[in-house]
């Protein structure tokens, strides 16, 4: 997490985001890039019709720059290297172009909705945002952020598989001791009264100190937990709720070329259902395809 894109547009929840963001913890000094996207509108009409809208368009502008004022303050002081740019063009596109020009680490932006059927939509601007950039994404509901005073409580969902994994080590670059708690869960989602007895539950508990020995060397507080559900994502979304849980972290694997993304079927139910931020994390995964698409290119050219 060395360059970072945080997308503000002005609201409440984008305000909220890098305030929840800035209490993630970083070992080295973070380049941190505001982005806020100014959409302007073409219509047919008349002459008076189209100054309107272009008045409309400069008081966008300027109140643009005075988020991103406003939002750059908050980072004063703190070990982030902070740039601001004012970007034209449609805004999810634009921050997912941004985040490939900047080769950003991790996309921060803002969701809304407080009810389960309104976090089911989540938001046009976030859902894409969540479902095409070419990096790691947070996704911050302002409403699950914890008070200054309280403890930041973490939830990795861990299955040792390849992107759970590589979720984990991501979770390792930053420093989680002091008021963080961290909370690994594992899903077992096909159990039954046959196999409660079995070498399968204890494949899962093995992993789950395997990963708990792991986040030791960053954090003081893990706590792993085995839970059978009939869904995973339902396994993750309840364990959240009865847990007062801030972040999820959550591995996620590209789903065609490393330049495309879509949002797996287990991701995108937590991310619509669970009522705190979720972290998407693809970053180690991308580079692994790189490096297999290198290797391949590498062969080709020998053959």
């Amino acid at each position: 997490m060395h360059n970072v894109l945080l997308a503000i547009d002005g609201s409440n929840a984008s305000e909220e985001a890098a305030k929840f963001f800035a209490r993630i913890p970083h070992f080295d000094p973070v380049d941190l890039t505001l982005v806020s996207v100014v959409h302007r509108r073409f219509v047919h009409g008349s002459y008076s019709t189209n100054e309107l809208i272009e008045k409309a368009y400069e008081q966008d502008r300027m109140n643009a720059l005075r988020s991103l004022d406003r939002i750059a303050e908050l980072f004063d002081g703190a070990n982030v290297r902070v740039r601001s740019e004012l970007i034209e063009g449609v805004v999810g596109e634009s921050i997912v172009q941004k985040a490939k020009d900047i080769r950003a680490d991790l996309v921060v932006v803002g969701a809304t909705g407080h009810s389960q059927i309104s976090r089911m939509l989540l938001g046009s601007i976030s859902d894409f945002v969540a479902t095409h950039s070419p990096c790691s994404v947070l996704v911050v509901r302002p409403q699950a952020i914890p008070k200054p005073s309280a403890p930041l409580k973490v939830c990795l969902g861990y299955e040792g598989t390849g992107p759970c994994q590589a979720a984990l080590e991501e979770l390792k670059e930053s420093p989680w001791r002091g008021k963080t708690e961290l909370h690994v869960v594992s899903v077992a989602a096909c159990l039954n009264e046959m196999y409660a007895d079995s070498d399968c539950v204890q494949h899962y508990k093995d992993q789950l100190a395997q990963a708990k020995e792991q986040l030791e060397e960053v954090s003081d507080s893990v706590t792993t937990h085995f839970i059978e559900d009939i869904h995973y994502g339902e396994g993750i979304t309840r364990f959240v709720e009865t847990h007062d849980i801030n972040l999820v972290v959550l591995g996620e694997t590209p789903r065609s070329q490393f330049s495309r993304f879509l949002l797996g079927s287990t991701s995108q139910y937590v991310l619509r259902h669970v009522p705190c931020s979720v972290w998407i994390t693809r970053n180690r995964m991308i580079e692994g395809l790189k490096a297999k698409q290198s290797k391949s290119n590498s062969r080709s050219a020998l053959n």
